[in-house]
């Protein structure tokens, strides 16, 4: 059941969402300060990338350029640094790059259908309007009712519109009723959530994350006139049955979440989550069917919930969330938890694959060069020997080749000597791989091709792209007492190699100025 039009406007011109952001840095008390004191202070938390103020963070939802600044809202949860009580927290940059903190933008409504969460989504243009389409969760009315069971929870969940007519994006107004209320009729799901929308032809198509313990994962496949009346079509994909019967379908593949659909390069690119990983797929997309050809992990580490956007350019960045991989009571006790990737640019490789690279607009943040040397000898040597990486801050360029069989190693060190990072790259029988502490992927390219590595290291955060094509995002809960140096060992052919410290997006580690 939807409302009509005019129901509709009444509601966003008198009874639009708008809560002004509370974290508890706004209180004026004794424990609000010091947790103030202690955000600023501690070394592990990213200086350039973007987070909220305080407390706990996770999926990307919606990012949308509109009124010449790019907004992006995620999921966040005011009442503490872990995860609960989903909110859309929003930020705004002139650039991808240098974020403000703007009020909560949509927040539960007391008794409605998202009351227990407004989960993730996707914004569109609707005539100039923006609109956003978001699962909301409830208790369910009946035990037929509930789609999402983790072991922890037991939620109904549907896609719920909302629209601003704030050139800021500050406040919205919610239609009364989902505009999908149900997954489709006999459809034993394992998961209803994370809507993705778009124009094409004369209709809007939208996407779900699903999937059935009998036949794993799937997309569902839905087209609209107006947005508000929905009807379902087909899986747009769907996996295989993992066999497993796990408390979280996620866990083991039988549900894939976060959807995301585009056209890329000459074909289409598929992005999903599912068993702690954010993955790929291109291929063809014809007559509302896709066609997977390829398929990858977006990033082998701490990296989930992949969603992408436009940028004022019509180039393709995608964002990610970089969960915390230290215990719940640590990062509760930290008071802040995730971070928000920085922004990378994506293209298609001549093998039809996924590639990526950081958007040129974080070079904005390079400050004086750490070093830069080309080609082997005494004086590249002395370079990497000269090196010193100071507040955890530092992006890294090296381009390199190995010998066949042969181990690099770069290691980041701090003065007293304890490695704080090793990035290894083995070489052998004709198979590359990547290491970046512990987490390995394999590198594609031919033994003993060039590898170009491109890093960056903020606080606790290190991001890693070699050759376009394999990303390791990593955490390292070490604070060093000093600056970092670097170590190559392996005795590479290095071409080059550049390194600079980087500046922070705030003066105070908070990405807006709150403790002042």
């Amino acid at each position: 059941m939807t409302a009509s039009r005019r129901t509709f406007l009444q509601l966003s011109a008198t009874a639009a969402l708008s809560h002004v952001f509370r974290s508890p840095l706004f209180a004026d008390d004794a424990s609000s300060r010091e947790l103030c004191r202690r955000l600023i202070s501690d070394p592990l938390r990213p200086q350039y990338h973007l987070l909220p103020a305080s407390n706990w963070m996770n999926d990307p939802n919606g990012p949308i350029f509109f009124g010449r600044q790019y907004h992006m809202f995620h999921q966040y949860n005011p009442d503490g640094a872990v995860w609960g009580n989903m909110h859309w927290a929003h930020a705004v940059s002139p650039d991808l790059v240098h974020w403000k903190h703007e009020p909560i933008a949509i927040a539960p409504t007391r008794d409605g259908d998202d009351r227990d969460g407004v989960f993730s989504g996707s914004a569109v243009l609707d005539r100039g309007i923006p609109t956003v389409i978001y699962t909301g969760v409830a208790p369910p009315k009946t035990e037929a009712d509930a789609t999402l069971r983790d072991g922890k929870h037991v939620w109904r969940e549907v896609q719920c519109l909302a629209r601003s007519r704030d050139p800021l994006l500050r406040t919205w107004g919610k239609l009364p009723q989902p505009v999908i209320s149900a997954p489709p009729p006999g459809m034993a799901v394992t998961g209803f959530r994370d809507p993705a929308f778009w124009r094409e032809a004369d209709s809007w198509w939208l996407i779900l994350g699903s999937g059935t313990r009998e036949k794993g994962g799937a997309i569902l496949l839905y087209r609209s006139t107006d947005l508000r009346n929905w009807t379902f079509l087909r899986p747009i994909i769907e996996g295989g049955a993992s066999g497993k019967n796990t408390t979280n379908p996620v866990d083991d593949g039988d549900m894939w979440e976060c959807p995301d659909f585009f056209p890329l390069g000459g074909k289409h690119v598929l992005l999903i989550s599912t068993m702690g990983k954010a993955h790929w797929k291109v291929g063809t997309y014809k007559n509302q069917k896709f066609t997977c050809e390829k398929e990858g992990i977006v990033d082998h580490g701490a990296y989930y919930a992949a969603k992408s956007m436009l940028d004022r350019d019509g180039n393709r960045i995608l964002w990610g969330w970089i969960p915390e991989t230290r215990p719940e009571p640590e990062h509760a006790a930290a008071g802040w938890a995730g971070a928000m990737s920085l922004p990378r640019l994506l293209s298609l490789t001549a093998d039809g694959e996924l590639a990526m690279k950081f958007a040129p607009a974080v070079t904005q943040l390079r400050g004086a060069p750490g070093s830069s040397g080309q080609t082997q000898s005494h004086a590249q040597q002395k370079a990497v020997a000269d090196v010193r990486i100071a507040n955890l801050s530092a992006e890294m360029q090296i381009e390199f080749r190995s010998k066949p069989g042969q181990t690099v190693e770069l290691r980041l060190v701090s003065e007293a000597g304890p490695t704080f990072a090793l990035i290894s790259m083995v070489d052998h029988a004709g198979k590359r791989e990547l290491n970046v502490n512990g987490i390995v992927a394999l590198l594609p390219g031919s033994s003993g091709s060039p590898i170009r590595l491109h890093a960056f290291l903020d606080g606790s955060v290190l991001e890693v792209v070699a050759n376009n094509t394999t990303a390791i995002t990593a955490r390292v809960y070490v604070a060093p007492s000093g600056p970092l140096r670097m170590r190559i060992d392996g005795e590479p052919e290095i071409r080059s190699l550049e390194v600079w410290q980087m500046k922070p997006i705030s003066r105070n580690r908070l990405t807006s100025p709150l403790c002042d």
